[in-house]
């Protein structure tokens, strides 16, 4: 490729992904990279001999080419997982997804859910305006009541009639009748969803991308991009200006928004439009086996202070002491997590039945992620088709879960870095 080396703005999943596959078809590019390591979200710290991800990052591989590279880097230290996963409300545990798993609630509970199903799939209704819509004509009374409404609200942050319908085809499994029925009487013989195994590397997900690393040239790490100057086709990274030919970007979209210098009036407010969630989540340290063999549980109660619960320790032994598990907790309100947060989070833990006392907890640490969920409102199609042509016509391609700003699994980062590179490619080769 003539002129300028092809830039890469993230060396993350996606950003290594894009320059590998770069390479491998002999193109040159530089990866600027603002941590002092590769990963991004994808990353393992090394706690007083725990080892924590930023809460569950799992490995769901269903395309060929992507499983046979992504074993390649993990190699053989690895373990192949099938999920076990549930739902806690009223009191029980139940099978993951709710909504084809009503058996063992309270008969009351699973009687509104199966009905409400049933009476939801007989009627016709127009169009859904929102994300609660939807799921009250999808699912019905009950499952929306029980958890679909209230376990969205807790993750999202905002209330469902601020979310669109169009975010959730893959990610909430919609059940046949057969499933509901067989769910509420305890015959399911099958997981459901796209995430019923996994794939997972021994010490933590963080040898993922350090195994990327290893393989990919031009990779720059402490590089803080301040400004993008589009129009000169620079990126400034401290006293240095850097040219380039192509721009893949995975900073996320509003960083990367408002680091373009002097935008069109119409793309800088497209960009103030775009809405996220942080993350806070405490990692816990835990002496003994937690006291349920569960990877991961769903939490709908509103009286509850987080919305999902994962056990590092039991995707694999590998990342906790021996004779010690670890959990992560994600909690529903935003912001620093103070010795209150905590302390309620731990009482819910015991009642629970996780942990049989608090002193079974060696140590906690609350972190925080400044991007953790895009929020599908009302304004997110308008503003993105204002933002991704202005970028493309530039010569900028934004990508991966928050470059792209979407909603997207651990394979899609690989998928999204791959396309890139074609993408390239292509506009390489139409010159």
């Amino acid at each position: 490729m003539a002129g300028p080396p092809v830039v890469v703005l993230g060396a993350g999943l996606t950003g290594l992904s894009a320059a590998l596959s770069l390479e491998r078809a002999g193109v040159e590019a530089r990866v600027l990279e603002r941590a002092t390591r590769v990963g991004g979200h994808a990353v393992t710290d090394e706690d007083r001999g725990f080892r924590f991800d930023r809460t569950g990052h799992l490995l769901h591989l269903r395309d060929p080419g992507v499983r046979a590279d992504v074993l390649r880097w993990i190699g053989d230290d690895r373990v192949s997982v099938a999920r076990r996963s549930f739902v806690y409300s009223h009191g029980v545990y139940t099978r993951y997804p709710f909504q084809a798993n009503t058996h063992g609630l309270p008969p009351e509970v699973a009687y509104e859910c199966v009905m409400g199903f049933l009476d939801a799939r007989s009627r016709e209704r127009p169009p859904p305006r929102d994300f609660r819509d939807h799921c009250l004509q999808v699912f019905g009374e009950g499952i929306s009541r029980h958890f679909m409404l209230p376990y969205n609200e807790k993750l999202w942050g905002v209330p469902a009639t601020e979310i669109t319908a169009a975010w959730c085809q893959r990610f909430v499994p919609v059940p046949r009748v057969e499933d509901v029925i067989a769910g509420a009487v305890g015959l399911h013989d099958r997981e459901l969803g796209y995430n019923a195994s996994f794939v997972y590397p021994r010490r933590g997900i963080g040898a993922l991308p350090e195994a990327m690393a290893r393989e990919a040239r031009g990779v720059e790490l402490g590089r803080l991009v301040t400004a993008v100057d589009w129009r000169a086709r620079r990126v400034r990274v401290g006293a240095e200006t850097v040219p380039y030919e192509r721009l893949v970007s995975t900073l996320p979209l509003d960083v990367l928004g408002r680091a373009l210098v002097d935008p069109p009036p119409e793309v800088r407010a497209a960009v103030e439009r775009l809405r996220c969630t942080s993350l806070t989540y405490l990692d816990v340290a835990v002496r003994g086996a937690v006291l349920r063999d569960l990877h991961w549980v769903y939490v709908p109660e509103r009286a509850l202070p987080f919305y999902r619960v994962g056990c590092y320790s039991n995707f694999s032994p590998d990342v906790a002491p021996e004779g010690h598990s670890s959990l992560y907790v994600e909690l529903a309100a935003r912001g620093p997590a103070d010795g209150a947060a905590i302390s309620r989070a731990l009482d819910a833990l015991v009642t629970m039945g996780l942990l049989a006392s608090r002193d079974d907890v060696l140590f906690v640490r609350a972190r925080e992620l400044s991007h953790a969920y895009v929020i599908f409102d009302h304004a997110y199609y308008g503003a993105l088709a204002v933002i991704e042509p202005f970028l493309r016509e530039q010569g900028i391609l934004s990508t991966g879960r928050y470059g792209g700003w979407n909603y997207s699994s651990m394979e899609d980062a690989l998928l999204f870095g791959r396309a890139a590179a074609r993408e390239v490619l292509d506009a390489a080769g139409a010159r």
